[in-house]
């Protein structure tokens, strides 16, 4: 006989812990610890800090379990925390403020058989330029890639973490996709010169 999987959504999952099974928190953390991660990294360009923001947002949501509302989407109020963990620290940090930092550790790509050396070396290029662009974005329309990019959140859900209206959020999105644009050729042209 074959094992059935059951699989359950994380709404079912948040309402149970809301219940008093704080077991089930586990699965939610492996479900979305690492994209957690990779919101707060692209937010600070800290692993370590996002590392400790990602363990604190889940700190939060045992501790605030009982606000939770499984009739809306579970994401939405999972990055309604890490925006309000994210805001926090970097409140109590106000030496080292979360804002434009210049890239100082760059993760490699992984290794592909296809490119030649050269093509590699443009690409990172274009990645390093990339990157530097997103941190010199201001942390309100990094913080809106983050979510509607590299998240891939709806921009429903987006508009509950940021409180405003979806219309709102298109705009936002609009308008750090050109601010990014305007940095990255910049960036490309002073890089000709």
């Amino acid at each position: 006989m074959k094992a059935v999987t059951v699989s359950t959504t994380d709404n079912a999952l948040m309402a149970q812990v809301s219940a008093g099974e704080l077991p089930k928190l586990a699965v939610l953390f492996e479900r979305h610890h690492r994209a957690l991660f990779r919101y707060f990294v692209s937010l600070n360009r800290d692993r370590e800090l996002s590392e400790d923001l990602v363990q604190d947002v889940f700190f939060r949501m045992l501790r605030y379990r009982a606000s939770y509302d499984p009739a809306k989407a579970f994401t939405a109020w999972m990055y309604g925390i890490a925006r309000r963990a994210s805001l926090d620290r970097a409140r109590d940090r106000r030496a080292e403020v979360i804002g434009i930092e210049a890239i100082t550790e760059r993760r490699g790509e992984p290794a592909s058989t296809a490119p030649g050396p050269e093509e590699r070396a443009a690409k990172m290029q274009n990645l390093g330029l990339l990157e530097r662009a997103l941190s010199l974005l201001p942390a309100d329309k990094r913080e809106i890639l983050a979510l509607s990019r590299f998240q891939e959140m709806k921009y429903e859900d987006i508009a509950a973490v940021l409180e405003c209206e979806v219309g709102a959020v298109k705009v936002r999105v609009y308008r750090a996709v050109r601010a990014l644009e305007q940095i990255y050729f910049a960036l490309e042209k002073e890089k000709a010169s």
